[in-house]
Protein backbone atom coordinates (compact mmCIF):
# COMPACT_ATOMS: atom_id res chain seq x y z
CA UNK A 1 0.00 0.00 0.00
CA UNK A 2 1.45 3.41 -1.00
CA UNK A 3 1.46 6.13 1.69
CA UNK A 4 0.76 9.86 1.20
CA UNK A 5 3.53 11.95 2.77
CA UNK A 6 2.78 15.21 4.61
CA UNK A 7 4.69 17.10 1.90
CA UNK A 8 2.52 15.66 -0.85
CA UNK A 9 -0.59 16.37 1.21
CA UNK A 10 0.40 20.01 1.61
CA UNK A 11 1.23 20.31 -2.07
CA UNK A 12 -2.12 18.92 -3.10
CA UNK A 13 -3.98 21.33 -0.84
CA UNK A 14 -1.97 24.31 -2.15
CA UNK A 15 -2.59 23.30 -5.76
CA UNK A 16 -6.29 23.00 -5.07
CA UNK A 17 -6.30 26.40 -3.37
CA UNK A 18 -4.71 27.99 -6.44
CA UNK A 19 -7.44 26.61 -8.66
CA UNK A 20 -10.40 27.43 -6.43
CA UNK A 21 -9.31 30.94 -5.39
CA UNK A 22 -9.62 31.97 -9.01
CA UNK A 23 -13.38 31.87 -8.58
CA UNK A 24 -15.83 34.71 -8.56
CA UNK A 25 -15.80 37.65 -6.15
CA UNK A 26 -19.17 38.91 -5.00
CA UNK A 27 -19.79 42.57 -4.28
CA UNK A 28 -19.04 45.69 -6.35
CA UNK A 29 -15.62 46.34 -7.83
CA UNK A 30 -14.14 49.66 -6.75
CA UNK A 31 -14.05 52.73 -8.98
CA UNK A 32 -13.07 56.10 -7.58
CA UNK A 33 -16.09 58.42 -7.82
CA UNK A 34 -15.55 61.60 -9.83
CA UNK A 35 -15.02 64.92 -8.08
CA UNK A 36 -15.59 68.24 -9.79
CA UNK A 37 -12.39 70.26 -9.89
CA UNK A 38 -12.04 73.86 -11.14
CA UNK A 39 -9.82 74.51 -14.13
CA UNK A 40 -7.58 76.89 -12.22
CA UNK A 41 -7.27 78.74 -8.93
CA UNK A 42 -9.26 81.91 -8.48
CA UNK A 43 -6.25 83.49 -6.77
CA UNK A 44 -3.68 82.22 -9.30
CA UNK A 45 -2.94 85.66 -10.88
CA UNK A 46 0.31 86.89 -9.42
CA UNK A 47 1.58 83.37 -8.77
CA UNK A 48 3.85 81.21 -10.87
CA UNK A 49 2.09 78.19 -12.33
CA UNK A 50 4.18 75.08 -11.84
CA UNK A 51 5.82 73.54 -14.88
CA UNK A 52 5.66 69.77 -15.50
CA UNK A 53 9.27 69.35 -14.37
CA UNK A 54 8.49 71.13 -11.09
CA UNK A 55 4.95 69.87 -10.62
CA UNK A 56 5.12 69.85 -6.85
CA UNK A 57 7.33 71.10 -4.03
CA UNK A 58 10.15 68.66 -3.38
CA UNK A 59 10.69 66.75 -0.17
CA UNK A 60 12.67 69.42 1.71
CA UNK A 61 10.08 72.12 1.08
CA UNK A 62 11.07 73.97 4.26
CA UNK A 63 14.45 75.04 2.81
CA UNK A 64 12.58 77.82 0.96
CA UNK A 65 12.35 79.74 4.26
CA UNK A 66 16.16 79.91 4.44
CA UNK A 67 16.13 79.58 8.22
CA UNK A 68 18.91 77.52 9.88
CA UNK A 69 16.70 76.47 12.79
CA UNK A 70 13.95 75.19 10.49
CA UNK A 71 16.51 73.36 8.35
CA UNK A 72 18.04 71.75 11.45
CA UNK A 73 14.86 70.56 13.13
CA UNK A 74 12.49 69.63 10.28
CA UNK A 75 14.21 66.30 9.48
CA UNK A 76 13.83 65.31 13.16
CA UNK A 77 10.04 65.45 13.00
CA UNK A 78 9.70 62.28 10.92
CA UNK A 79 11.87 60.26 13.32
CA UNK A 80 11.32 61.77 16.77
CA UNK A 81 7.84 63.30 16.84
CA UNK A 82 5.59 61.15 19.00
CA UNK A 83 2.43 61.79 16.97
CA UNK A 84 4.26 60.57 13.87
CA UNK A 85 5.58 57.53 15.71
CA UNK A 86 2.07 56.68 16.87
CA UNK A 87 0.74 56.82 13.30
CA UNK A 88 3.72 54.75 12.14
CA UNK A 89 2.82 52.04 14.67
CA UNK A 90 -0.79 52.16 13.44
CA UNK A 91 0.47 51.70 9.88
CA UNK A 92 2.55 48.68 10.90
CA UNK A 93 -0.51 47.22 12.59
CA UNK A 94 -2.50 47.72 9.39
CA UNK A 95 0.20 45.91 7.39
CA UNK A 96 0.00 43.01 9.83
CA UNK A 97 -3.77 42.93 9.34
CA UNK A 98 -3.20 42.50 5.59
CA UNK A 99 -0.91 39.51 6.20
CA UNK A 100 -3.49 38.10 8.59
CA UNK A 101 -6.21 38.41 5.96
CA UNK A 102 -3.99 36.80 3.28
CA UNK A 103 -3.31 33.80 5.50
CA UNK A 104 -6.96 32.72 5.12
CA UNK A 105 -6.32 31.94 1.44
CA UNK A 106 -4.08 29.01 2.33
CA UNK A 107 -4.67 25.70 4.09
CA UNK A 108 -3.68 25.12 7.69
CA UNK A 109 -1.28 22.16 7.92
CA UNK A 110 0.02 20.57 11.09
CA UNK A 111 1.68 17.48 12.51
CA UNK A 112 0.49 15.72 15.65
CA UNK A 113 2.42 13.09 17.55
CA UNK A 114 1.54 11.29 20.79
CA UNK A 115 2.95 8.54 22.99
CA UNK A 116 1.15 6.92 25.94
CA UNK A 117 2.25 4.36 28.48
CA UNK A 118 -0.52 2.62 30.46
CA UNK A 119 -0.99 -0.30 32.81
CA UNK A 120 -3.92 -2.61 32.13
CA UNK A 121 -5.43 -5.71 33.73
CA UNK A 122 -6.08 -9.01 31.85
CA UNK A 123 -8.43 -10.57 34.50
CA UNK A 124 -8.23 -12.99 37.48
CA UNK A 125 -6.58 -16.45 37.79
CA UNK A 126 -6.16 -19.21 40.49
CA UNK A 127 -2.70 -20.44 41.47
CA UNK A 128 -2.31 -24.09 42.51
CA UNK A 129 0.98 -23.26 44.18
CA UNK A 130 -0.64 -20.57 46.26
CA UNK A 131 -3.50 -22.67 47.68
CA UNK A 132 -5.71 -20.73 49.97
CA UNK A 133 -4.20 -17.39 48.78
CA UNK A 134 -7.32 -16.53 46.76
CA UNK A 135 -7.59 -14.93 43.33
CA UNK A 136 -4.95 -12.53 41.92
CA UNK A 137 -4.99 -9.97 39.11
CA UNK A 138 -2.52 -10.21 36.27
CA UNK A 139 -1.41 -6.77 34.96
CA UNK A 140 0.85 -5.63 32.11
CA UNK A 141 2.37 -2.35 30.74
CA UNK A 142 1.24 -1.21 27.27
CA UNK A 143 2.91 1.49 25.05
CA UNK A 144 0.94 3.18 22.26
CA UNK A 145 1.64 6.05 19.87
CA UNK A 146 0.57 7.92 16.77
CA UNK A 147 2.14 10.24 14.17
CA UNK A 148 -0.29 12.10 11.92
CA UNK A 149 -0.27 15.02 9.48
CA UNK A 150 -3.49 16.99 9.16
CA UNK A 151 -4.70 19.78 6.91
CA UNK A 152 -7.81 21.93 6.77
CA UNK A 153 -8.88 24.57 4.33
CA UNK A 154 -11.92 26.70 3.49
CA UNK A 155 -11.73 27.57 -0.25
CA UNK A 156 -12.56 31.18 -1.11
CA UNK A 157 -15.23 30.33 -3.66
CA UNK A 158 -17.17 33.60 -3.37
CA UNK A 159 -14.28 36.01 -2.78
CA UNK A 160 -14.94 36.62 0.93
CA UNK A 161 -11.27 36.28 1.82
CA UNK A 162 -10.13 38.28 -1.19
CA UNK A 163 -12.53 41.09 -0.33
CA UNK A 164 -11.18 41.00 3.22
CA UNK A 165 -7.66 41.30 1.82
CA UNK A 166 -8.78 44.14 -0.44
CA UNK A 167 -10.36 45.94 2.51
CA UNK A 168 -7.32 45.44 4.73
CA UNK A 169 -4.94 46.55 1.96
CA UNK A 170 -6.93 49.72 1.31
CA UNK A 171 -7.07 50.39 5.05
CA UNK A 172 -3.29 49.95 5.25
CA UNK A 173 -2.80 52.40 2.40
CA UNK A 174 -5.12 54.84 4.15
CA UNK A 175 -3.02 54.38 7.28
CA UNK A 176 0.13 55.03 5.28
CA UNK A 177 -1.38 58.23 3.87
CA UNK A 178 -2.48 59.20 7.39
CA UNK A 179 1.12 58.74 8.51
CA UNK A 180 2.30 61.01 5.70
CA UNK A 181 -0.36 63.56 6.58
CA UNK A 182 0.60 63.49 10.27
CA UNK A 183 4.26 63.98 9.33
CA UNK A 184 3.40 66.92 7.07
CA UNK A 185 1.10 68.46 9.70
CA UNK A 186 3.75 68.24 12.41
CA UNK A 187 6.36 69.68 10.03
CA UNK A 188 4.05 72.62 9.30
CA UNK A 189 3.51 73.05 13.05
CA UNK A 190 7.27 73.15 13.59
CA UNK A 191 7.71 75.77 10.85
CA UNK A 192 4.93 77.82 12.46
CA UNK A 193 6.56 77.55 15.88
CA UNK A 194 9.93 78.71 14.54
CA UNK A 195 8.28 81.58 12.65
CA UNK A 196 6.46 82.63 15.84
CA UNK A 197 9.74 82.43 17.77
CA UNK A 198 11.60 84.57 15.23
CA UNK A 199 8.83 87.18 15.21
CA UNK A 200 8.79 87.19 19.02
CA UNK A 201 12.56 87.79 19.05
CA UNK A 202 12.12 90.62 16.54
CA UNK A 203 9.34 92.08 18.69
CA UNK A 204 11.56 91.85 21.78
CA UNK A 205 14.30 93.67 19.90
CA UNK A 206 11.82 96.34 18.76
CA UNK A 207 10.49 96.87 22.29
CA UNK A 208 14.01 96.92 23.72
CA UNK A 209 14.92 99.80 21.42
CA UNK A 210 11.57 101.43 22.17
CA UNK A 211 12.21 101.24 25.92
CA UNK A 212 15.62 102.85 25.36
CA UNK A 213 13.97 105.65 23.37
CA UNK A 214 11.29 106.16 26.02
CA UNK A 215 13.95 106.28 28.76
CA UNK A 216 15.74 108.99 26.84
CA UNK A 217 12.48 110.93 26.47
CA UNK A 218 11.81 110.54 30.19
CA UNK A 219 15.24 111.99 31.03
CA UNK A 220 14.56 115.01 28.84
CA UNK A 221 11.14 115.56 30.40
CA UNK A 222 12.53 115.07 33.94
CA UNK A 223 15.18 117.74 33.34
CA UNK A 224 12.59 120.15 32.01
CA UNK A 225 10.28 119.34 34.94
CA UNK A 226 13.06 120.24 37.39
CA UNK A 227 13.49 123.52 35.54
CA UNK A 228 9.77 124.12 35.79
CA UNK A 229 9.39 124.67 32.06
CA UNK A 230 6.82 121.87 31.52
CA UNK A 231 3.64 120.90 33.37
CA UNK A 232 3.86 117.91 35.80
CA UNK A 233 1.51 115.94 33.56
CA UNK A 234 4.31 115.62 30.97
CA UNK A 235 6.47 113.76 33.47
CA UNK A 236 3.60 111.44 34.39
CA UNK A 237 2.85 110.77 30.71
CA UNK A 238 6.49 109.93 29.96
CA UNK A 239 6.75 107.61 32.97
CA UNK A 240 3.51 105.84 32.09
CA UNK A 241 4.60 105.38 28.49
CA UNK A 242 7.92 103.86 29.56
CA UNK A 243 6.36 101.54 32.13
CA UNK A 244 3.78 100.32 29.59
CA UNK A 245 6.53 99.46 27.10
CA UNK A 246 8.56 97.71 29.81
CA UNK A 247 5.49 95.65 30.77
CA UNK A 248 4.94 94.59 27.16
CA UNK A 249 8.61 93.66 26.82
CA UNK A 250 8.47 91.45 29.92
CA UNK A 251 5.26 89.76 28.70
CA UNK A 252 6.99 88.67 25.49
CA UNK A 253 9.20 86.40 27.59
CA UNK A 254 6.20 84.12 28.17
CA UNK A 255 5.49 83.81 24.44
CA UNK A 256 9.14 83.11 23.70
CA UNK A 257 9.36 80.36 26.33
CA UNK A 258 6.19 78.73 25.02
CA UNK A 259 7.50 78.78 21.45
CA UNK A 260 10.77 77.13 22.50
CA UNK A 261 8.86 74.49 24.47
CA UNK A 262 6.59 73.80 21.49
CA UNK A 263 9.61 73.31 19.22
CA UNK A 264 11.15 70.88 21.72
CA UNK A 265 8.03 68.73 21.91
CA UNK A 266 7.62 68.69 18.12
CA UNK A 267 11.10 67.20 17.73
CA UNK A 268 10.60 64.70 20.56
CA UNK A 269 12.60 66.44 23.27
CA UNK A 270 11.75 67.44 26.82
CA UNK A 271 11.18 71.22 26.99
CA UNK A 272 14.06 71.71 29.44
CA UNK A 273 16.51 70.04 27.02
CA UNK A 274 16.29 72.74 24.36
CA UNK A 275 17.80 76.20 24.59
CA UNK A 276 17.52 78.43 21.51
CA UNK A 277 19.47 81.71 21.52
CA UNK A 278 17.65 84.86 20.33
CA UNK A 279 17.76 85.63 16.63
CA UNK A 280 15.95 88.62 15.16
CA UNK A 281 16.41 87.57 11.52
CA UNK A 282 13.04 86.57 10.10
CA UNK A 283 12.74 83.60 7.70
CA UNK A 284 12.63 84.39 4.00
CA UNK A 285 9.23 84.44 2.33
CA UNK A 286 9.55 81.51 -0.13
CA UNK A 287 8.43 81.48 -3.73
CA UNK A 288 5.91 78.65 -4.19
CA UNK A 289 4.88 77.49 -7.68
CA UNK A 290 1.18 76.63 -7.78
CA UNK A 291 -0.13 73.91 -10.06
CA UNK A 292 -3.70 73.31 -11.27
CA UNK A 293 -6.31 72.23 -8.68
CA UNK A 294 -6.67 68.67 -10.01
CA UNK A 295 -3.13 67.80 -8.91
CA UNK A 296 -4.27 68.22 -5.31
CA UNK A 297 -6.04 64.85 -5.63
CA UNK A 298 -2.64 63.21 -6.06
CA UNK A 299 -0.55 65.40 -3.77
CA UNK A 300 -2.59 65.73 -0.58
CA UNK A 301 -2.06 62.79 1.81
CA UNK A 302 -5.34 63.47 3.62
CA UNK A 303 -7.21 63.24 0.30
CA UNK A 304 -5.39 59.99 -0.47
CA UNK A 305 -6.35 58.64 2.96
CA UNK A 306 -10.01 59.53 2.38
CA UNK A 307 -9.93 57.89 -1.06
CA UNK A 308 -8.39 54.69 0.31
CA UNK A 309 -11.04 54.62 3.05
CA UNK A 310 -13.64 54.63 0.26
CA UNK A 311 -11.94 51.64 -1.34
CA UNK A 312 -11.93 49.81 2.00
CA UNK A 313 -15.64 50.47 2.55
CA UNK A 314 -16.40 49.30 -0.98
CA UNK A 315 -14.63 46.01 -0.27
CA UNK A 316 -16.58 45.72 2.99
CA UNK A 317 -19.77 45.56 0.90
CA UNK A 318 -18.39 42.45 -0.82
CA UNK A 319 -17.58 40.93 2.56
CA UNK A 320 -21.17 41.49 3.68
CA UNK A 321 -22.63 40.10 0.44
CA UNK A 322 -20.50 36.94 0.73
CA UNK A 323 -22.43 36.02 3.88
CA UNK A 324 -25.35 35.01 1.62
CA UNK A 325 -23.33 32.13 0.17
CA UNK A 326 -22.55 28.74 1.72
CA UNK A 327 -19.37 28.11 3.66
CA UNK A 328 -17.36 25.08 2.53
CA UNK A 329 -14.39 23.57 4.34
CA UNK A 330 -12.15 20.58 3.54
CA UNK A 331 -10.02 18.46 5.85
CA UNK A 332 -7.52 15.62 5.47
CA UNK A 333 -5.50 13.37 7.77
CA UNK A 334 -2.57 11.12 6.96
CA UNK A 335 -0.33 9.15 9.34
CA UNK A 336 0.27 6.13 11.55
CA UNK A 337 -1.21 4.86 14.79
CA UNK A 338 -0.24 1.74 16.73
CA UNK A 339 -0.68 0.05 20.07
CA UNK A 340 1.70 -1.31 21.20
CA UNK A 341 4.22 1.32 20.05
CA UNK A 342 6.63 -1.13 18.41
CA UNK A 343 6.28 -1.09 14.66
CA UNK A 344 4.47 2.28 14.54
CA UNK A 345 5.69 3.14 11.04
CA UNK A 346 4.75 -0.24 9.50
CA UNK A 347 2.34 -0.07 6.58
CA UNK A 348 -0.21 -2.05 8.53
CA UNK A 349 -0.55 0.87 10.96
CA UNK A 350 -1.13 3.48 8.24
CA UNK A 351 -4.34 5.57 8.50
CA UNK A 352 -5.86 8.41 6.45
CA UNK A 353 -9.09 10.30 6.10
CA UNK A 354 -10.65 12.95 3.86
CA UNK A 355 -13.66 15.03 4.70
CA UNK A 356 -15.72 18.01 3.67
CA UNK A 357 -18.31 20.23 5.29
CA UNK A 358 -20.77 22.79 3.97
CA UNK A 359 -23.09 25.11 5.83
CA UNK A 360 -25.66 27.63 4.70
CA UNK A 361 -27.90 29.94 6.73
CA UNK A 362 -31.52 29.59 5.67
CA UNK A 363 -33.08 32.22 7.93
CA UNK A 364 -31.42 34.97 9.94
CA UNK A 365 -34.20 37.46 10.55
CA UNK A 366 -32.71 40.01 8.13
CA UNK A 367 -29.25 40.04 9.70
CA UNK A 368 -27.32 39.69 6.44
CA UNK A 369 -29.41 42.23 4.52
CA UNK A 370 -28.92 44.69 7.38
CA UNK A 371 -25.16 44.13 7.26
CA UNK A 372 -25.12 44.77 3.51
CA UNK A 373 -27.20 47.94 3.94
CA UNK A 374 -24.89 49.12 6.72
CA UNK A 375 -21.82 48.49 4.53
CA UNK A 376 -23.35 50.44 1.64
CA UNK A 377 -24.23 53.32 3.96
CA UNK A 378 -20.65 53.35 5.30
CA UNK A 379 -19.41 53.53 1.72
CA UNK A 380 -21.67 56.49 0.96
CA UNK A 381 -20.40 58.20 4.12
CA UNK A 382 -16.82 57.59 2.96
CA UNK A 383 -17.68 59.11 -0.44
CA UNK A 384 -19.11 62.22 1.26
CA UNK A 385 -16.01 62.45 3.48
CA UNK A 386 -13.75 62.18 0.42
CA UNK A 387 -15.56 64.90 -1.48
CA UNK A 388 -15.69 67.08 1.62
CA UNK A 389 -11.94 66.63 2.13
CA UNK A 390 -11.32 67.69 -1.47
CA UNK A 391 -13.49 70.80 -1.09
CA UNK A 392 -11.76 71.72 2.15
CA UNK A 393 -8.39 71.33 0.42
CA UNK A 394 -9.46 73.69 -2.37
CA UNK A 395 -10.70 76.17 0.24
CA UNK A 396 -7.41 76.04 2.14
CA UNK A 397 -5.30 76.78 -0.94
CA UNK A 398 -7.56 79.63 -2.03
CA UNK A 399 -7.44 81.10 1.49
CA UNK A 400 -3.64 80.90 1.55
CA UNK A 401 -3.26 82.48 -1.88
CA UNK A 402 -5.74 85.23 -1.07
CA UNK A 403 -4.04 85.96 2.24
CA UNK A 404 -0.60 86.14 0.68
CA UNK A 405 -1.79 88.41 -2.13
CA UNK A 406 -3.72 90.80 0.10
CA UNK A 407 -1.12 90.89 2.87
CA UNK A 408 1.60 91.71 0.33
CA UNK A 409 -0.36 94.86 -0.52
CA UNK A 410 -0.81 95.68 3.16
CA UNK A 411 2.91 95.17 3.82
CA UNK A 412 3.78 97.75 1.15
CA UNK A 413 1.46 100.33 2.71
CA UNK A 414 2.76 99.59 6.22
CA UNK A 415 6.35 99.99 5.08
CA UNK A 416 5.58 103.52 3.96
CA UNK A 417 3.54 104.18 7.10
CA UNK A 418 6.42 103.08 9.37
CA UNK A 419 8.81 105.41 7.55
CA UNK A 420 6.38 108.29 7.90
CA UNK A 421 5.71 107.53 11.58
CA UNK A 422 9.43 107.35 12.34
CA UNK A 423 9.96 110.74 10.70
CA UNK A 424 6.92 112.13 12.54
CA UNK A 425 8.38 111.02 15.89
CA UNK A 426 11.65 112.75 15.15
CA UNK A 427 9.83 115.97 14.20
CA UNK A 428 7.67 115.83 17.35
CA UNK A 429 10.76 115.44 19.57
CA UNK A 430 12.48 118.36 17.94
CA UNK A 431 9.38 120.53 18.27
CA UNK A 432 9.00 119.54 21.93
CA UNK A 433 12.60 120.45 22.68
CA UNK A 434 12.00 123.75 20.87
CA UNK A 435 8.98 124.30 23.11
CA UNK A 436 6.44 124.56 20.29
CA UNK A 437 4.38 121.47 21.27
CA UNK A 438 3.60 119.67 24.52
CA UNK A 439 4.79 116.15 25.36
CA UNK A 440 1.41 114.65 24.48
CA UNK A 441 2.29 115.21 20.83
CA UNK A 442 5.56 113.32 21.28
CA UNK A 443 3.89 110.48 23.17
CA UNK A 444 1.22 110.14 20.49
CA UNK A 445 3.83 110.07 17.72
CA UNK A 446 5.92 107.46 19.56
CA UNK A 447 2.86 105.30 20.26
CA UNK A 448 1.81 105.53 16.61
CA UNK A 449 5.28 104.53 15.45
CA UNK A 450 5.43 101.54 17.81
CA UNK A 451 1.94 100.40 16.85
CA UNK A 452 2.75 100.53 13.14
CA UNK A 453 6.07 98.72 13.61
CA UNK A 454 4.36 95.93 15.56
CA UNK A 455 1.57 95.74 12.98
CA UNK A 456 4.16 95.42 10.22
CA UNK A 457 5.81 92.57 12.14
CA UNK A 458 2.45 90.85 12.61
CA UNK A 459 1.67 91.13 8.90
CA UNK A 460 5.05 89.65 8.02
CA UNK A 461 4.41 86.87 10.52
CA UNK A 462 1.02 86.12 8.96
CA UNK A 463 2.54 86.07 5.46
CA UNK A 464 5.14 83.54 6.59
CA UNK A 465 2.49 81.42 8.32
CA UNK A 466 0.31 81.53 5.20
CA UNK A 467 3.29 80.39 3.11
CA UNK A 468 3.87 77.44 5.45
CA UNK A 469 0.16 76.66 5.35
CA UNK A 470 0.23 76.78 1.56
CA UNK A 471 3.04 74.21 1.50
CA UNK A 472 0.87 71.97 3.64
CA UNK A 473 -2.31 72.60 1.63
CA UNK A 474 -0.43 71.75 -1.58
CA UNK A 475 0.71 68.44 -0.09
CA UNK A 476 4.31 69.37 0.67
CA UNK A 477 6.62 66.99 -1.16
CA UNK A 478 4.24 64.03 -1.08
CA UNK A 479 2.50 62.13 -3.89
CA UNK A 480 0.12 59.17 -4.12
CA UNK A 481 2.80 57.37 -6.13
CA UNK A 482 4.51 56.80 -2.78
CA UNK A 483 1.69 54.56 -1.57
CA UNK A 484 2.85 50.94 -1.51
CA UNK A 485 0.60 47.97 -2.19
CA UNK A 486 0.64 45.88 1.01
CA UNK A 487 -0.68 42.86 -0.89
CA UNK A 488 2.74 42.40 -2.42
CA UNK A 489 4.86 39.94 -0.44
CA UNK A 490 7.95 42.18 -0.26
CA UNK A 491 7.67 45.33 1.83
CA UNK A 492 10.26 48.08 2.05
CA UNK A 493 9.21 50.19 5.03
CA UNK A 494 11.60 52.50 6.82
CA UNK A 495 11.08 52.97 10.51
CA UNK A 496 10.63 56.61 11.60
Amino acid sequence: MKTISPTRLAGAMLALSTVLTGGCMVGPDYHRPPVATPATWKELPGWTEAQPAAERPKGDWWTGFNDPLINEFEPLVSVSNQTVRQDYANYQEALAEVRLARSALFPTIGVTGSVTRARSSTGNFNSSTLAGAGASSFQRINNAGSLEANASWAPDLWGLVRRNIEESAATAQASQATLANATLSEQIALANAVIDLRVTDANIDLLTHTVDAFEQSLRVVAEQDKAGTVPPSDLVTAQTQLESAQSSLIALGVARAQNVHAIAVLVGKNPEELDIPPNTTLPTLPSIPVSVPSTLLERRPDIAAAERQMAAQNAAIGVAVAAYYPTISLSALDGFTQSPLAGLLHISNYVWSLGGQASETLFDGGQRSAQVDAARASYEAAVANYRGTVLTAFQGVENDLAGLRILAQQAEVLERAVRDATRGTEIARNEYQAGTVDFTTVATAQATQLNLQQTALNVQQTRLLDAASLFGDLGGGWSTSELTDPRKPVQQNASP
